[in-house]
């Protein structure tokens, strides 16, 4: 089983210089300590060699299979899997179909954002691999980047343009559509509809451990989450406000906790939000930026990081909702 190759670009942008890239804890309230087991954290690495590491999801252990990470590299076309039991990163999926965020559903299945085929996909147990949706009212969506499923078993994911921007992460073309919206899905039917309309460029997204908020990360011009109240109805949304300002940077991916707290992408690393939208903490991560993060192993207590060029992990003391 060998490594994946190292793709990393020769001629890739500089956003920090290095002077400003560190790793270890900030501890903004002392509440962060009980959440990382102290004063500071241990961050590994654990791959380096992508040009854009995105959308990590950990796909638990089944029968004849160990968990294992699942994560993007998208410029490069490819989706990547790190085996915790042997340390080994090794190419997943090659070509992606220009593969962003990925998640698992309540089967233990993967389902993936794709910015070439402008889906989403799902990969089966048996091996098939099918695309799910890929447009809405008859035209074609830009290009999916984050999802969740809900207990329920539906599809929420964002539908910015960034795959459709120019042929770095996907492939170059007009918006068949008036606006970048998030969709819910039933996958069952293939019943879509447009839950969110209220943002410029909605990015990441995650719930909130009770389901009652979903979180959406604006990468267009408001950099902010917004927040929104899920109805009784359970496929509607209510209450539009702004949750937090992530700085440096701006806020790609993230993931709450089973108490309620976020955990996001920043430009320096990881910060974690309390469900008020109080910062008490930040990982800091030695890379130019940070895109995503997701709670995994066994007992979901393992943050793993996709840091620009690299796969990271931090053990703490809370597991993922």
């Amino acid at each position: 089983m060998s490594t994946a190759p190292d793709k990393t670009w020769s001629n890739r942008n500089q956003f920090r210089p290095e002077s400003e890239l560190r790793s270890g804890a900030v501890i903004v309230n002392p509440a962060f300590r009980n959440l990382i087991g102290g004063d500071d954290v241990e961050i590994k690495k654990h791959y380096t060699g992508t040009e854009w590491a995105e959308g990590p999801a950990y796909v638990p252990a089944r029968e004849g299979s160990d968990g294992f990470v699942v994560f993007s590299d998208v410029p490069n076309n490819r989706m990547l899997k790190y085996d915790p039991g042997s340390g080994k990163t090794t190419t997943f999926r090659e070509p992606s179909h220009f593969s962003n965020g990925n998640t698992v559903d309540n089967d233990g299945r993967l389902v993936t954002c794709e910015h070439l085929r402008h889906a989403i996909s799902r990969l089966e147990h048996d091996g098939t691999h099918h695309v799910l949706v890929d447009s809405f009212e008859g035209k074609k969506l830009n290009s999916p980047n984050d999802l969740v499923v809900k207990s329920d078993g539906s599809i929420w994911f964002t539908d910015p343009p960034y795959g459709i921007l120019s042929g770095r992460e996907g492939n170059a073309r007009d918006s068949e559509l008036d606006g970048n919206y998030v969709y819910r899905l039933l996958p069952d039917t293939g019943e879509i509809s447009i839950v969110v309309n209220e943002l410029d460029r909605p990015n990441g997204l995650a719930f909130s451990p009770d389901e009652a908020i979903l979180y959406v990360a604006d990468s267009g011009e408001p950099r902010n989450v917004a927040a929104f109240d899920v109805n009784a109805d359970d496929k509607s949304l209510s209450n539009f406000r702004i949750f937090a300002v992530v700085r440096p940077g701006i806020a790609d991916g993230f993931r709450c906790d089973e108490l309620g707290n976020m955990w996001t992408s920043a430009h320096d690393g990881i910060h974690c939000f309390t469900p008020e939208g109080e910062l008490i903490g930040k990982i800091l991560v030695p890379e130019q930026r940070t895109a995503n993060c997701t709670f995994g192993d066994e007992d979901r207590k393992t943050l793993y990081i996709c840091g620009d060029v690299s796969l990271y992990s931090v053990r703490l003391n809370v597991a993922g909702a």
